[in-house]
């Protein structure tokens, strides 16, 4: 079901981080297994966090480094799962939202997207992980969650912004020691273009 898009830009909350629907801005997006980060993991950097021990900053540093050490099932480290993603992505693109770069890690998802009206950001990122976690758990012949509920996006502040989100995107494999360089990782769009 569509939805009008909101006729200002608005932060809002659906759980632990925020999130900001700024209609047609381009948006970072972090979508990741259930598995890939335990709780009890992220629930100890926050409390380190709370007590000043480490910043923000260093805890979006933990959590990449975790989620590029491939812990988790890795799901997405299957090329079944892989491919379902990343037609799923271009499926939608240039009809929900412009499609710049993605690049699909074992055990996450990254895209940099500018959504189409009247889709926003929220919809859009529900509708593509509801309809890969279903078609992924009967591929795998399992039950279950899949996704972690909330994705993590960052909008886009600048051009430069912008250049240095899709450099990181495409590089991921390379710096996550997958690949030697950014072409040679076939889940990605650096690997299309």
């Amino acid at each position: 079901m569509k939805s009008k898009l909101k006729t200002k830009p608005f932060w809002r909350s659906r759980g632990y981080l925020p999130h900001y629907d700024g209609g047609q801005v381009s948006q970072f997006v972090t979508t990741r297994l259930y598995d890939s980060l335990p709780k009890k993991v992220l629930e100890r950097w926050r409390i380190k966090l709370e007590r000043g021990e480490i910043s923000d900053f260093e805890i979006r540093k933990r959590v990449e480094e975790y989620l590029d050490s491939g812990r988790g099932e890795c799901y997405l480290a299957d090329p079944r799962v892989a491919n379902l993603v990343k037609e799923n992505l271009r499926h939608h693109a240039d009809k929900k939202y412009k499609l710049y770069a993605w690049v699909i890690m074992p055990n996450h998802l990254h895209y940099l997207i500018t959504p189409i009206s009247p889709y926003t950001l929220a919809e859009i990122t529900h509708s593509n992980k509801s309809y890969t976690a279903h078609t992924a758990n009967k591929i795998l012949n399992r039950r279950g969650q899949f996704w972690i509920h909330e994705s993590f996006d960052r909008y886009i502040r600048d051009e430069y912004h912008f250049l240095q989100t899709i450099a990181y995107i495409e590089n991921n494999p390379v710096k996550a020691g997958l690949c030697k360089r950014k072409t040679d990782w076939k889940f990605s769009s650096a690997y299309e273009n």
